[in-house]
């Protein structure tokens, strides 16, 4: 990038967007060039906005977009060139060519702090590659795999039909399943067979017979993070079976 009139960012983008848009629109710009100095950037906004009225706001604010697109490691230094030296990395040029860019970053964000074990890895790999349907699958598979050696239930036991077995509600001190909770009152109990039951049924059953199409890499977000809170839920029920055997 070479110092010239042209803003980094035009200036009412500058004061009407939010920071991710215009740290986008930043990365636009960047990803024309092969490498560039940082420097030049805050350089060529000086330039551009020079005499403007709010010419501080709008420095603060490119400088505001720069700092975002630094926080999601979308540029890097170049291995071939001085550290000085900045690129766009690959995942901010894909970022680039995608229309749906910011939903996916957004999405990616809903679950960048650590999971379930039993979410590590397969389904938080199937989801950063955009495989939404096989990440929610797997997901929610986990749940039922989780449920099912809580409760010490056999493998003919499967979906809905697991859930609520598992989760049936005690009845007056009578027999309830193995993971419902006998202290709890009678709706909670009924409540949380319910909460199981709905998320099998409705997120994983209809993977098990049918192509699913998750097109929103949000709702596909939020149905990993539904998954996780059930699996958390099943090691509280585990604790507590453990509490009631001692």
């Amino acid at each position: 990038m070479t110092a010239n009139a042209t803003p980094p960012i035009p200036a009412n983008a500058l004061r009407t967007l939010p920071t991710p848009e215009l740290g986008m629109l930043l990365l636009e710009r960047l990803a024309k060039e092969t490498y560039f100095l940082p420097q030049n950037i805050t350089a060529e906004a000086r330039m551009s906005f020079k005499g403007e009225p709010d010419e501080a706001e709008l420095l603060d604010r490119v400088c505001e977009a720069w700092a975002w697109v630094e926080s999601k490691a979308l540029v890097s230094q170049v291995g071939s060139r001085t550290s000085d030296f900045r690129r766009v990395t690959t995942d901010g040029r894909k970022l680039v060519a995608d229309p749906s860019a910011l939903v996916k970053l957004a999405a990616a964000d809903r679950l960048a702090g650590p999971m379930h074990p039993a979410l590590e890895g397969h389904v938080r790999t199937n989801f950063h590659l955009g495989q939404y349907e096989i990440a929610c699958f797997a997901a929610m598979k986990e749940v039922e795999v989780a449920v099912r050696d809580t409760a010490g239930l056999g493998h003919s036991e499967i979906g809905v039909n697991l859930m609520r077995t598992a989760f049936k509600p005690h009845n007056n001190g009578a027999g309830g399943g193995a993971l419902a909770d006998a202290g709890a009152e009678g709706g909670e109990q009924l409540a949380m067979s319910s909460l199981f039951a709905g998320a099998i049924g409705l997120f994983k059953n209809p993977a098990s017979h049918r192509t699913v199409t998750f097109d929103d890499p949000m709702e596909a977000a939020e149905v990993i993070q539904l998954a996780d809170l059930l699996l958390r839920l099943v090691d509280k029920a585990k604790v507590r079976e453990v509490k009631t055997e001692a």
